[in-house]
């Protein structure tokens, strides 16, 4: 049986296990160092700054959808950030993203977020493939940028 709900303090070190098995599958383990400390602190303190919804099937973790709020100046609303949505392959092609997803969905409908946004590797046909069923669209001729690391600090002018 299915049972989607709120994360809670006691799940930081499945969600960090989940977390670990979503980077294995991205193949890319050694980026993902949050610590359980991190997420605890972020997501369950005074201010968190993320929120998490588990799928737990027959009792045991089958994934998560890890997300926060960002704001659309364009549409004068606040939207909704996928981070994270990943279902134990084991456990997949049961239904289990999909209500993830739609758990989403109701709660962005619920909070008044004019979108939700996420980003998909573009090799991971699959979720590609899932959540163009469910209606998203690819926005081809918009680019995902980062600044990270030490050129995030030099900019800041931390590095000379």
């Amino acid at each position: 049986m299915l049972v989607i709900r709120k994360a809670v303090p006691s799940d930081v070190p499945q969600i960090r296990a989940l977390i670990r098995e979503l980077a294995e599958y991205e193949k890319s383990p050694s980026l993902a160092v949050a610590t359980e400390e991190d997420l605890l602190r972020d997501g369950f303190g005074e201010s968190p700054r993320y929120s998490c919804l588990m799928a737990e099937w027959d009792g045991g973790v089958a994934g998560f959808a890890f997300y926060f709020h960002n704001y659309s100046t364009w549409r004068g609303r606040w939207g909704m950030h996928l981070e994270d949505l990943f279902v134990r392959p084991a456990l997949r092609g049961r239904g289990i993203g999909k209500a993830l997803f739609a758990e989403l969905a109701r709660i962005a409908v619920h909070e008044g977020c004019a979108r939700m946004n996420w980003h998909v590797l573009d090799w991971n046909t699959p979720a590609i493939d899932f959540y163009q069923r469910l209606g998203a669209k690819l926005l081809p001729e918009w680019r995902v940028m980062r600044l990270d690391g030490e050129a995030l600090e030099r900019v800041a002018g931390l590095h000379g």
